[in-house]
């Protein structure tokens, strides 16, 4: 096990800009403080530079904190699509096993707190507002390179898990990869999961840039587990990999790796993988999540677990197996309603919406569907609609809570255009809902997808509902 020598320890509560009596005191305070502070996730246009994406800035952040980062190991994930679910599977897998295991995602779906996770347990209000205001005097003395909100939650999260004495900490990357804010750390192992379109404005516009960006993480002598993909991509990494020396297995290449799907009165429609190695043999193992998609993510977390056995980690299998059968994921096809069913799921890229399309065919029985939709503006909008129209019957449009989102009107246009299809525009969630919900049976479906804002949304709408 890692030394955990450093325990961060709370300062006086430092001026908060903007308002009230200037203190952190309250968690409504250190929430207030953070919306003071850039935030690339609130923003339509981003520019991808040095300048609004700076390494040199958040180890400057760390430094003055110490650096946390290097209290803990840690295993670093990026790609396009699957970050969270392999994050979580591999860290579920770890605590299982006996490790403490720090776990840092984003977005959040209804709580920022779920972003910086210990053992499975949110971050406390009590410890999330100390840390902030830990980090309120350091912002200031910033003033003119001021770090940006998803800088410092990592910053926060960094110093939680050090605080935590986590054995090892499984980090989400934000934006790509090269210039995202966690890439300061030297992990004991990357993951890249499945690469498709995503933040084309930022990372570019074909998959070999996108991939290069990825794989901005690999680390000299740091071993690499990637999903299986396509062949521009595989190529790409496998070129960057060499040329910083970073030992690089794909699943399904040099890693032994298949699944299939099934269904079985235990756990009805369900996929199972099996990954072997020389040091690893998981066979017909019950993927706890439903999709596809999700049989590949299982396949990299299995292999991060693999790597980890070659880095010295102690790792029961059969502990393993038992961790990773225990994950539920939210905002991942979650029924949040039975009468009429309601599912919630965050696919917000083309990639995304063809693999939930795909798995609610495979596992979800109805007679009808009717998709509720609404996405932020920058995103790949023709290539979401085109496999929304493959799966849905009926399409109601509604507007996202985010300055990002998108006209439900304009996405309703090009629907029209591009499937030929009529759908219907909302004002509000709320509005479509009802709309769905009046038109379809106990039988039948209702998605809402396309952004985790309308997720958490839909989350909220049905909590109150279920109040009353």
């Amino acid at each position: 096990m890692p030394s955990m020598a450093r325990s961060v320890t709370a300062k006086t509560p430092a001026r908060r800009q903007g308002g009230g009596n200037g203190q952190i005191r309250t968690y409504r305070s250190a929430l207030a403080f953070l919306e003071t502070v850039t935030d690339y996730e609130k923003m339509s246009r981003v520019g991808y530079n040095h300048t609004n994406f700076n390494l040199s800035r958040m180890q400057r952040l760390l430094a003055s904190l110490g650096n946390p980062q290097k209290d803990f190991r840690s295993i670093h994930i990026a790609g396009t699509k699957g970050k969270g679910s392999t994050a979580n599977m591999t860290a579920a897998m770890l605590q299982s096993c006996g490790y403490r295991v720090g776990l840092y995602t984003s977005p959040h779906v209804m709580d920022i707190r779920e972003r910086i996770m210990v053992d499975g347990a949110m971050i406390s209000e009590a410890d999330f507002t100390r840390l902030i205001a830990r980090l309120v005097p350091i912002v200031n003395k910033l003033n003119g390179d001021r770090p940006t909100f998803f800088e410092l939650m990592t910053a926060m999260a960094f110093c939680h898990f050090a605080e935590k004495k986590v054995d090892i900490a499984v980090i989400e990357a934000g934006l790509g990869g090269r210039l995202d804010s966690t890439n300061v750390l030297k992990p004991e192992a990357c993951a890249i999961t499945s690469i498709s379109y995503d933040h084309m404005q930022q990372l570019g516009r074909t998959l070999d840039k996108i991939a290069e960006e990825k794989a901005g993480i690999f680390k000299s002598g740091v071993p690499v587990v990637s999903a299986p993909q396509p062949k521009e991509v595989k190529r790409v990494l496998r070129a960057v990999a060499e040329r910083v020396r970073s030992p690089l297995r794909f699943a399904g290449d040099e890693i032994e790796f298949s699944y299939r799907f099934e269904s079985s009165r235990l756990f009805g429609p369900h996929t199972r993988v099996s990954l072997t190695t020389p040091l690893s043999r998981f066979e017909h193992l019950h993927v706890p999540l439903l999709g596809e998609h999700q049989a590949i993510n299982c396949g990299v977390a299995l292999g991060i677990i693999d790597t980890l056995k070659e880095r010295g980690f102690r790792i029961d299998d059969q502990k393993a197996i038992e961790g990773l059968a225990r994950v539920r994921l939210p905002g991942r096809m979650e029924m949040i309603w039975e009468d009429p069913r309601i599912m919630v799921d965050g696919a917000h890229n083309a990639a995304s919406v063809d693999a939930l399309m795909r798995a609610i065919g495979q596992n979800i029985t109805y007679d009808s569907m009717v998709v509720i939709f609404g996405c932020q503006g920058d995103k790949d909008i023709p290539g979401m609609i085109d496999q929304i129209q493959l799966g849905a019957d009926k399409v109601i449009f509604a507007p996202v809570c985010s300055p990002r989102a998108a006209d439900p009107a304009e996405l309703a246009a090009i629907y029209n255009e591009r499937s030929g299809k009529m759908s219907q525009v909302a004002g509000s969630l709320e509005e479509a809902l009802s709309i769905a919900e009046r038109a379809v049976t106990r039988e039948d479906l209702i998605c809402i997808t396309g952004s985790f804002y309308l997720v958490g949304e839909a989350k909220r709408l049905i909590a109150r509902r279920s109040r009353k």
